[in-house]
């Protein structure tokens, strides 16, 4: 969860037998087994858990009963189509000690299960999905709704993982419309909060490791000061991918340290994972009041994917549009860094404040140190007009590169805002920069403010390999940002390791077909 008092001008940040005795006893042999030995169990809405018994032909009614079967053995637990006010948690291994058994929990194919949580409690912090220290487990398919609540102070969530584990997968789920409605104490933060999605790593040494998050749709969620679907503390080794997450009333994506949800602050980060691929846009606190009481310019303060506290995290070819901030790497707590980060091959356009932001949002908080930001289209953000740019550089920005991009400013002609000193040793070099008029545009770098680019460049001494030019998008009035042939960011960028890792936005490899060199910007 986010602290921050998220935004003035100066501060950012803004989840085929049946046995009758086996039944009397509890226990059943489902109708069927998979290719690998591993049994079907079957939950419809019209099932029964005294008559039935887990298979097609006679299913249970409840989601619990089912998954207790199954985590005895692995396997699969379907559940027809139709909606359950059920919810489900889910602790330990699947199979007997020492197995290599895993636990599905889907929709039956071509069907949508729904757990919904209208008439259900909220106590504390709660959900329609809980894995507790879960290994091998996945949940698939499913539609997670309406599980709401007044009451400050309980934390409604979809799909929860916590403790420690391996090897949990969360794919393809639908989970919307939840959240806490309220009212912030005080007008502050205090007590409002719920999450789609939320993995907390709570053990230690032991961690939440071998995630996989990919192909959810998380939408609609009143979150207070939280996140649409978050990574805290001790979680390695994951990877979120291919998930749209939108029109949320606070951040996206988030991979969050320093918060003292790992009992060791030795293992106290998300780190070491991957954010790739995913659609994030409407994500605004505009009109959430666990901060619009507080902030005099405004509650635009939430980013589409915010790295805050994490480190050594890899954040590819995503689109975050229409957010309030785009991609943010920042640190919230002082003396603490938000460190490794590699932002590359991301298109990053139209967000309210800015395109991507670094550092603490107040001389407060903590740095953002040794980070990469290369190959990524930045462009038309600053749409509020409030001069916070594409390139948004705050409190103890340490020994970071920028390079390969592209940034084109909105009407404000801001291109990079950086109004403190404590910037120290970033690199900014081979950049394509553009404006509406090139006399207005401006870049601020440590507290001044230069007019014009080859003022700035004087000025500062960066981006000597940097050019100001119209980079040539194709249909920017369709939403396209791929370069024409004939544009000056084809082809021109500075070979970049980094950059070549991955390809770029549409898939294509860096550097194809222009002597090795990369494009700037997200596309070839």
């Amino acid at each position: 969860m986010s602290d921050r008092p998220k935004l003035s001008f100066r501060g950012a940040c803004f989840r085929l037998v049946s046995l009758a005795a086996a039944v009397s006893a509890g226990t059943s042999s489902p109708a069927a087994a998979r290719a690998d030995g591993r049994p079907y169990y079957y939950v419809a809405p019209s099932g029964s858990d005294k008559a039935g018994t887990g298979t097609k032909a006679r299913p249970w009614k409840t989601v619990q009963r089912a998954a207790d079967a199954a985590m005895k053995t692995g396997g699969t637990v379907y559940l027809r189509g139709g909606v359950y006010r059920q919810r489900l948690k889910l602790a330990g291994n699947p199979g007997a000690a020492g197995s290599a058994a895993r636990l599905t929990v889907a929709s039956y194919p071509s069907e949508t299960a729904v757990l919904d949580g209208r008439s259900l409690p909220v106590d504390g912090m709660d959900s329609l999905i809980e894995l507790d220290s879960a290994s091998r487990v996945t949940i698939r398919g499913l539609e997670l709704r309406n599980y709401k609540t007044a009451a400050r102070g309980s934390v409604p969530i979809g799909i929860r993982v916590h403790g420690a584990g391996e090897s949990v997968s969360l794919l393809d789920n639908k989970v919307h419309d939840i959240g806490n409605t309220a009212s912030p104490e005080g007008g502050g933060l205090i007590g409002r909060d719920a999450h789609g999605i939320a993995v907390y790593g709570t053990e230690a040494p032991d961690s939440i490791s071998g995630l996989t998050v990919s192909g959810n749709e998380v939408y609609g969620l009143t979150l207070g000061s939280s996140e649409a679907l978050v990574l805290n503390g001790n979680v390695e080794k994951f990877v979120v991918a291919n998930n749209h997450i939108h029109d949320n009333d606070n951040i996206g994506i988030d991979a969050i340290g320093f918060e003292g949800t790992s009992p060791d602050a030795r293992y106290d980060q998300a780190r070491d994972g991957v954010i790739r691929g995913n659609l994030v846009t409407g994500s605004t606190s505009v009109r959430n009041p666990s901060y619009g009481r507080k902030i005099p310019n405004g509650t635009y303060s939430a980013g589409g994917i915010y790295i805050d506290g994490g480190r050594d995290i890899v954040v590819e070819r995503n689109r975050s549009e229409n957010n309030d901030i785009g991609i943010e790497i920042a640190s919230e707590h002082g003396g603490r860094s938000t460190s490794g980060i590699i932002v590359r091959s991301n298109l990053i356009v139209r967000n309210a404040m800015t395109g991507i932001a670094m550092g603490g949002y107040d001389e407060d908080r903590g740095s953002t140190t040794n980070s990469i930001v290369t190959g990524n289209t930045v462009a038309y953000n600053d749409t509020l007009e409030w001069g916070t740019g594409q390139l948004y550089i705050q409190f103890n920005v340490r020994d970071n590169r920028i390079r390969n991009n592209i940034f084109v400013a909105s009407a404000s002609h801001a291109l990079i805002l950086n109004e403190y000193a404590e910037n120290v040793g970033s690199r900014l070099d081979y950049n394509l920069y553009f404006a509406p008029n090139a006399k207005k545009a401006t870049w601020t770098w440590k507290g001044r403010t230069h007019t014009g680019f080859e003022a700035y460049a004087k000025a500062t001494g960066l981006d000597a390999g940097s050019r100001f030019a119209d980079p040539g998008f194709a249909e920017p009035g369709f939403r396209s940002y791929k370069l024409k042939k004939d544009s000056p960011a084809s082809g021109s960028g500075i070979p970049d390791g980094v950059l070549a890792a991955a390809p770029d936005l549409d898939g294509r490899e860096r550097g194809s077909g222009t002597g090795g060199r990369p494009s700037r910007g997200a596309y070839e």
